[in-house]
Parts: C-alpha cells; structure tokens; sequence
C-alpha cells in the first residue's frame, strides 16, 4: 500500500513538473489589456528595455521555452491568458512586437507554431 501511494505520488509529481508553475493563472491580465502603458511596461521588460516587477521577471524567464514549445508546458489558463496578452500587443503596438520577436525570435524558427497556437480556440 505504502509503494503504491508512493508511486502515484511520484507520477503525480512528474505530470505537474509538464507545466509551468499555477502560480500566475488567476493572474488578471485587465489592467494590461486596459492600460497601454502597463502593457508597454512590461514589454520593454522583457526585451530588456525598461525595468522589471517581480511579475515580469518571472514570466520573462518563460519566454524562449514558451516560444519554442508554443507553450507547451502552459496550463489551459495560462494559455489563455497569453494568448490575450499577445493578441494585445501585436494589435495595438506592431512596433514593439516586432522588438519582442526579434528578441526571442530572430531567426523566425518559432513565428508558424507560435502563430497556430495563437489562433487555436
């Protein structure tokens, strides 16, 4: 009985390591969606441009793996929710799109699977 709660323990354990932490996916995107200048914030965070909260630190540290799986280790949630965000951006400041792209994204490895996993329902 023991070695078996164990083992389940331990799948257990294993499947949640698939994804990225819960932590963020009641994150409320609104005041980003509502207000330009969050929104820019934390996009000149991540490329490096602008300063950081503790929020934007860690969803910056996601990135290159997000992009590269198209969020693969992402709950349902927080695909959402990024896909939110992302949709955002790229309407309302092409300019800095184009910048996060070609921070994380020079060479357009990513750009068809990441644009897929962006029109997925």
């Amino acid at each position: 009985m023991i070695v078996t709660t164990i083992f389940v323990l331990g799948i257990v354990s294993i499947v949640a390591g698939d994804f990225y932490s819960s932590r963020y996916d009641d994150f409320d995107v609104q005041p980003l969606l509502e207000n330009d200048r969050i929104l820019l914030s934390y996009t000149k965070c991540f490329i490096d441009q602008g300063p950081c909260t503790p929020d934007a630190k860690d969803f910056k540290k996601v990135i290159p793996e997000a992009l590269e799986t198209s969020c693969g280790k992402c709950t349902p949630k927080q695909k959402e929710l990024i896909k939110k965000v992302v949709k955002a951006v790229m309407d309302r400041h092409p300019g800095a799109w184009g910048q996060l792209v070609d921070r994380y994204d020079k060479d357009r490895k990513y750009r068809d699977n990441f644009n897929k996993f962006l029109e997925e329902d």
